[in-house]
């Protein structure tokens, strides 16, 4: 008899995401403690309402005849809040567990590969994939990023996947530092074949199921992150639009524009605008990524924004967005400082 396995994702507090395989008619409980997750859990009975969290994604069956209403209200219920204990997914599902990693005993993923690919995209960008050896383990939610250690040293860097998961090869693009500790590494040192570590994976960037119109901003290397989206939106699909500005300082500095192309060119739901900061440059789009974005794309309101770049550039677009009549549904991003490439 078949029985179907789902995959499930335990977002942490901590941005340490855990994931396990629910089975036919097995709570999201029983499973976590099947495989070792010590999710927070008490009566088992949906009476005392420890094992209250919140389902981002997904569907799954609680009847409310299994727990009681001081345990979980009819609105929390109707705002996505499950009981684990009473929670069957009837789908792969992501939820948001209301406590740090290291208090349910999870331990962090960690991953041993070979650096299998290494490309210099631009004097400022670096590209590089590493095959890792246990690759059915390698899960993670599209815009996650892990901590790669430099080789010979006890230092990490933290690099978004751009890459989609369920694959052999963990991929990265990232900012060419000089005399950046990984920069330096990657440009003068790596060999392909070399051993590659990290772990993860973190964060609490990454795509959410796509009900309304989107606009993703992307700044320098924050374009990691969306590759990653966009590849496993091309085997998904989407029901509502998708629009992207890509702005970085230099000319130079516009990476993979080829693979936003060929989804552009084969997705009606897809389209994007790349723009440059710098006041020399000949591209037909200047300035900053907020002066790209086509009125009509925020739909009101009615639209989901998804923003990875450098500090600036954050704090930049969360003003903008908070000066707006138009405030969107929900606002997703990442940021990142020079040290961290």
């Amino acid at each position: 008899m078949f029985l179907m396995e789902y995959n499930i994702a335990l977002q942490f507090e901590d941005g340490v995401t855990g994931f396990i395989k629910c089975e036919d008619d097995e709570t999201v409980a029983e499973a976590a403690y099947r495989q070792k997750y010590n999710i927070p859990v008490d009566c088992l009975d949906g009476a005392c309402g420890t094992c209250r969290c919140h389902c981002e994604s997904g569907s799954y069956d609680m009847h409310p005849d299994m727990y009681i209403e001081e345990a979980l209200t009819e609105t929390e219920a109707n705002d996505g809040y499950v009981l684990t204990c009473q929670m069957i997914p009837e789908s792969d599902c992501v939820i948001k567990v209301p406590t740090s990693s290291e208090a349910c005993k999870v331990s962090k993923s960690v991953f041993k590969g070979k650096l299998q690919q290494l490309n210099v995209l631009s004097e400022s960008t670096i590209h590089f994939g590493v095959e890792v050896n246990n690759p059915d383990a390698l899960v993670f939610l599209p815009g996650q990023y892990v901590n790669i250690t430099i080789p010979d040293s006890d230092e990490t860097r933290s690099y978004s996947f751009s890459s989609m998961p369920s694959t052999n090869q963990a991929e990265f693009v990232v900012r060419n530092i000089p005399n950046g500790k990984m920069s330096t590494f990657l440009s003068d040192v790596a060999k392909l074949g070399q051993d590659i570590d990290f772990e993860g994976p973190f964060g609490s960037f990454y795509l959410r199921p796509i009900v309304r119109p989107t606009v993703f901003l992307a700044g320098g290397t924050g374009i990691a992150p969306f590759l990653s989206m966009l590849k496993s939106l091309e085997i998904s699909g989407a029901h509502h639009p998708i629009k992207m500005v890509y702005g970085v300082t230099n000319d130079a500095d516009l990476i993979e524009i080829e693979k936003l192309e060929e989804v552009k060119k084969n997705h009606d739901w897809f389209d994007y605008y790349t723009c440059v900061a710098s006041e020399e440059s000949d591209h037909e789009r200047k300035g900053y990524v907020t002066s790209h974005v086509e009125a009509d794309w925020l739909n009101n309101g009615d639209v989901d924004v998804y923003l990875c770049g450098p500090l600036a550039m954050v704090d930049a677009v969360s003003h903008w967005l908070d000066t707006s009549s138009l405030k969107p549904s929900n606002f997703y991003y990442e940021k990142f400082t020079p040290s961290e490439q």
